[in-house]
Parts: structure tokens; sequence; C-alpha cells
């Protein structure tokens, strides 16, 4: 997939009343920009000490693209002869649109100094026909190939986490439950913003009332995003990790909450659900910053402090 060095940024639709043709036509605008140079002014500029490139794994009836960083190679190679590494499987926001590339200054950052391999899925984005069981199952099946291929990888298998944002985050907590499901220890899952309710109570929230069009529209954004995610005929509690059955013996989560952000109180409720469990959970929330705000370092003084903590939790969680 090959860098975009210029774009123009869209208009936003009116989600409310979006039709699918332009649903499409504005993700790959959207999309095209968040990969662009020109949006390095908002989502931050890469760490120099990682490397990034471009990937595709065989999956089940699909190869699917991910987005890997890892330590640039030093002048003895020694980084890139590395078969160590702690793996961290990144997910980013963005239901229906979104691309990796936007979290790269994150992403390249976590890499370099923790140092660690970050794989970020380029999950299938919500769509008619796309529903969320299909990015769920990206998230956990990318993580289940690396480590069954570790080696290949250059990871050490017993040193992994989960992390993701908005959606990604939702998907980053299912698949910390399927890993648990498996018998696979993970040893942290970072979960930021995250939107773990997409029931039909996912707008009873006072968060969702307080912050519906203010500072922008999300409520017109949540509904599309649970419409496409759950069409008729889905078991929304089986993607809502808000009501699993059993949260016990997760992995340990650091939850983040920007406080002027819709879902602010999914990630509330949701790391009490898990401390009720017995899941060590650690929630941090961060007045005054907006909903995608660690996407947005140019633009989001907290940015900067919510990536410092994630780097001390998860250095602290994959040195063990």
């Amino acid at each position: 997939m090959n860098e975009i060095t210029t774009a123009k940024r869209p208009p936003e639709p009116d989600f409310s009343a979006i039709t699918t043709e332009e649903l499409i036509a504005y993700r790959e605008a959207e999309n095209r920009f968040r990969a662009s140079s020109a949006a390095r002014a908002i989502t931050g500029e890469p760490d120099p000490g990682a490397a990034i490139d471009w990937r595709e794994i065989a999956l089940p009836g699909r190869d699917l693209p991910v987005r890997v960083y890892r330590p640039a190679p030093t002048g003895d190679d020694e980084a890139a002869a590395r078969t160590d590494l702690p793996l961290v499987v990144h997910v980013h926001g963005g239901g229906f649109v979104g691309t990796a590339v936007q979290c790269d200054w994150t992403n390249s950052h976590l890499a370099a100094q923790l140092p660690a391999l970050v794989v970020s899925v380029e999950h299938r984005l919500l769509a008619p026909g796309s529903p969320l069981a299909d990015a769920a199952d990206d998230g956990w099946q990318v993580l289940d190939h690396v480590l069954r291929h570790a080696a290949q990888w250059g990871v050490d298998p017993a040193r992994t986490a989960v992390f993701g944002e908005s959606c990604g985050a939702l998907i980053s907590a299912l698949t910390a439950i399927r890993a648990r499901e498996a018998g696979l220890e993970l040893k942290a899952q970072v979960l930021v913003n995250p939107a773990v309710d997409v029931t039909e109570t996912m707008f009873d929230y006072a968060s969702i009332a307080e912050y519906a069009y203010s500072p922008t529209p999300a409520l017109p954004l949540l509904r599309l995003f649970q419409r496409l995610a759950v069409p008729p005929g889905t078991d929304a509690d089986s993607l809502s990790p808000l009501y699993a059955d059993d949260l016990s013996g997760l992995a340990p989560a650091l939850v983040v909450v920007p406080t002027q952000d819709a879902v602010a109180d999914h990630g509330r409720r949701y790391a009490e659900r898990l401390r009720a469990a017995g899941t060590s959970v650690r929630i941090t929330e961060y007045p005054g910053a907006k909903h995608a705000f660690l996407t947005l370092p140019g633009v989001e003084p907290q940015a900067k402090a919510a990536q410092a903590e994630i780097l001390q939790f998860l250095r602290a969680a994959l040195d063990k």
C-alpha cells in the first residue's frame, strides 16, 4: 500500500441520511486524507526510531493488510535481528472509516520506546454486508496468526498485549475475551475511549446525552455505527464486552477516558465491571479531552500525556 503525499479532506456528511454510495465515497476520500502527509499536522509525525511497513496476513478466505512498526535497525542490525520483542496488536479507531496510518504517531513511539513489535490491524470497515463481527474476527485472527508464527515475526509470545481506540478498543476488548477463552494469557489490554455496548442500551448513558451534539455531532454518527455494526438478526450482546457473561481472568486493563466524549460512560462502566469481576483495571480520565484525542496530538494537548501513560503501563506489563 503506497503512502499518499497530498489529499484534500472531504466535508463531513450528514450521517443521519447518508446512503451506502455516499458512505463509501466519503470513506475513501477521508482515508486518503488520513494517510497523507498533509494530515501529519494533526495526527503527528512518526518516531524516527521506528521502521514502518505494510504486510499482508493470509487469513481464512482473505488476505488482510497490517501496518507493522518495529525498532529501526541500528548500525549493527541488532534491532533487525531481535527475535524476542514483545508484541502489541493494535486496532485503529473508526468503525466505518479509519486506517492504521492515522495511528502512526502513537504506534511508532511504542515500537521505538518500549521497544516492541506493533502490528496494527487494517480491519474490515463497517458497511452493509460488513458487520462488526467481521472486524472483530480480523482483530482476533491477526493476534492468533502472529502468535502461531511468533518466530517468523521475531516476537516473544509470552509478552503480548492488545490495544485499541474507540471501535478499535471494542475489538481489542473482544479479542482479550477470546484470548482467555482460547487459553492464551495476554499481559495487558489498553482501551482508549472504548465503545463497549452496541445493544439497544448503547445510548442510555449520561455522557451520550451530554455530548450528543457538542463538541461534535456524535449521536448521528453513533446511530449509523450501531446500524452497520449489528444488522437485524445479530446477537448484539455477543459483540458488547460490557455484557459478557464473565469478565474474570482477563489481562490487566488500562482504560483511558476523555471526558468530553459521548461514550465516556461506556469506558467508566466497563472499568467498573472489570473490577467487579476481579480483573485488574486502571482507569484514567483526561478532563476536557475529546473522543479521538490520542490520534490528534497536533490539536489535542493531552495526547502526549496519554501516550506517555500507555507507554509506562505497557512497559511495566511486558517487561515481566
